[in-house]
């Protein structure tokens, strides 16, 4: 089997990179940190000291990176990718960044006859480390074929949403509606709790008609009403993918003034210092706001 190049070895690019090498990938990895870069070699990962050193080693590379300024780095750079891969390489590019810049990295790719696919990533850190990751895939067919073992051995939902770009623009479309969830929740529940309702009763109601949605009824009841705020998924990111949101919004006439308000709920939370923890936090970061005990289960409330 050919090896396989992964950049990017951060909270998500190091999971799904170790679970790529477990199940019989061969990687050939680079990260600019190198503690992680170690902790693929002990799994058997050949590791790169540069991005022109990975394009030189394979033909296929999977990106994971924090933004769009890395992603034009790696690939458009004077050390980057295009510079350095052969042509029929076909880069695999996983980070959440505007679409406008997928757009023009796979422009380019294609002028050096390479190829593109875009496949960001669904769910949590958590998701990652266990191999159960959600891709969404823009990609030729062929091209998503081929691939489609290598996101088999690090996710278990992949969606082909159609050629590149479409894979970006349906996260950005996810995102808006699970980060804005995630705030009308915490305004729900923070008002639960000021009215002094039992928490696991009003949840039982919310549950049962068409207000409940996927955040109240999974992440928040695995996350911020247990007592658990560790980042699975940090505001700081969540404001950032809504802010890529809005912005692709305003690029293409699409008002969304709903995005535009949850945007700024969560730079509220960054700015009373929430950026770091759970998005799911939000709820704690209303409560702390509105001078009212966090919510959790089994705290029957009580009227403040």
């Amino acid at each position: 089997m050919d090896r396989i190049g992964f950049i990017g070895l951060g909270r998500m690019g190091r999971p799904m990179a170790s679970n790529l090498q477990r199940k019989g990938f061969g990687l050939v990895v680079f990260d600019i940190a190198r503690s992680p870069c170690d902790a693929l070699a002990e799994l058997g990962a050949s590791v790169a000291d540069s991005v022109a050193g990975v394009a030189k080693e394979v033909r296929t590379i999977f990106t994971c990176l924090p933004s769009h300024v890395e992603v034009e780095g790696v690939i458009l750079g004077s050390d980057g990718l295009i510079a350095h891969a052969a042509p029929g390489t076909t880069v695999v590019e996983m980070s959440t960044i505007d679409p406008e810049v997928t757009d023009r990295c796979a422009a380019a790719l294609a002028s050096s006859e390479m190829h593109c696919i875009d496949a960001p990533i669904g769910r949590l850190a958590s998701h990652a480390d266990a191999g159960e990751s959600l891709f969404m895939v823009g990609a030729e067919e062929a091209e998503f074929n081929a691939i489609r073992p290598m996101l088999e051995a690090m996710g278990t939902s992949i969606h082909h949403c159609g050629p590149v770009g479409t894979g970006i623009r349906t996260k950005l479309v996810n995102n808006y509606l699970a980060i804005t969830l995630c705030q009308i929740n915490a305004e729900a529940l923070a008002l639960t709790r000021r009215f002094g309702l039992e928490l696991e009763r009003t949840l039982e109601v919310l549950h049962g008609t068409t207000a409940t949605n996927g955040q109240l009824r999974i992440n928040y009841a695995t996350k911020v009403l247990k007592g658990d705020i560790t980042p699975g998924f940090q505001i700081d990111l969540a404001h950032k993918d809504l802010s890529l949101v809005t912005q692709a919004a305003n690029a293409n006439r699409v008002p969304m003034p709903v995005a535009a308000a949850a945007r700024e709920c969560l730079s509220l939370a960054r700015a009373r210092g929430w950026g770091g923890q759970d998005f799911s936090a939000l709820l704690d970061a209303l409560c702390e706001s509105a001078g009212i005990e966090p919510v959790r289960f089994s705290d029957r409330g009580g009227a403040d």
